[in-house]
């Protein structure tokens, strides 16, 4: 009886009291981190833990340090600083929120560390070499400050709902209207709602092409469903998009005698998104998609798009987060 009643004390503090504790209501008036050598000193005592899938081993850093790494990975430096910004606060309500779901346990794809470095899984990270490598001497010159910036200016600053930090997921770029998330995903989140993402006219993957022989996209489809009944003859007539999402993906699609998902038929032809198209010319079988990504939460593209055209990061959030409130860790020493 009294390991189950630790048991239920334990989950009542992770889930219910550790938000309350480590959050704050909205305050964005924010003091800058000092500078001191060539990286920023940071004031907060918050850590977290993270699995190097390069290295194998789990590393312990500020959040701070942790958030700058991820940023410099996962969005363009060449972005607007507000886009950056948003991205900022998205890889850090990302970390609390893993943190807020798994404890110091860690997750349990990679025990005693809350994160990873991989963007398959967690977010990606790449050390300060790797970043170099990657990129180049000037680029560091051109843009580190810049994404230093960008966390510093939001230094704390998470999204939650109903006092609790969110799940939030991004993508590259959503085709023009992201998906609500129980169309991709298992379930239905508040502020996980389609809405339009108009201003994703400069990324490169807004249309992408990409073409198979008709005898592999026989032979995959076969691999998936040995029932499937299909000729190559008359192709065409024999595909048929049944639904779509409200942000476009496909839902059912049916081929020969069976239907499928979108989300089957990006997996199995390693798609950029499930809003697609198919046209058979000849012997070649060519998808037409649009947008990159699973398509759900902010679209980073369109958040550029949105600083462009004036937004502020406050704008961005709440526009591919509906509903939710920017608060700050109350951890952080001011």
């Amino acid at each position: 009886m009294r390991g189950i009643f630790l048991g239920i004390l334990g989950f009542v503090v992770v889930v219910i009291l550790i938000p309350f504790i480590i959050l704050t209501s909205c305050d964005l008036n924010i003091l800058p981190r000092q500078t001191g050598g060539q990286r920023d000193v940071i004031e907060s005592d918050l850590r977290v833990t993270v699995y190097n899938h390069e290295t194998k081993e789990i590393m312990n850093m500020y959040l701070e340090d942790y958030i700058t790494n991820v940023v410099a990975a996962e969005m363009p430096a060449a972005f607007e600083l507000e886009a950056l910004k948003a991205q900022a606060i998205a890889a850090r309500t990302f970390a609390l929120w893993r943190y807020v779901n798994h404890g110091n346990n860690g997750h349990p794809e990679h025990p005693g560390a809350v994160l990873c470095t991989s963007h398959t899984h967690c977010q990606e990270w790449l050390s300060d070499e790797e970043i170099l490598k990657r990129h180049g001497q000037k680029w560091m010159e051109d843009y580190w400050k810049k994404i230093e910036e960008a966390v510093s200016s939001t230094t704390g600053v998470v999204m939650t709902y109903d006092m609790k930090p969110i799940e939030p997921l991004y993508h590259s770029t959503s085709g023009g209207a992201t998906e609500n998330s129980e169309d991709v995903f298992a379930s239905a989140v508040p502020y996980l709602r389609s809405v339009s993402s108009p201003y994703e006219q400069g990324s490169p993957v807004l249309v992408d092409s990409k073409e198979v022989s008709v005898k592999e996209f026989i032979s995959k489809l076969k691999d998936e469903n040995k029932a499937i009944k299909i000729k190559e003859r008359n192709l065409q007539s024999q595909i048929k998009i049944m639904s779509r999402t409200q942000g476009g993906t496909i839902k059912e699609i049916q081929i020969g005698d069976q239907i499928f998902s979108g989300s089957q038929i990006r997996r199995m032809f390693e798609l950029r998104s499930g809003d697609f198209n198919v046209d058979v010319k000849g012997n070649t079988l060519e998808f037409t998609t649009r947008g990159y990504g699973h398509g759900v939460g902010m679209s980073q593209w369109g958040a550029n798009g949105m600083a462009k055209q004036g937004s502020k990061f406050e704008d961005i959030l709440s526009h591919y987060y509906q509903g939710v409130t920017l608060s700050k860790i109350k951890s952080y020493r001011e």
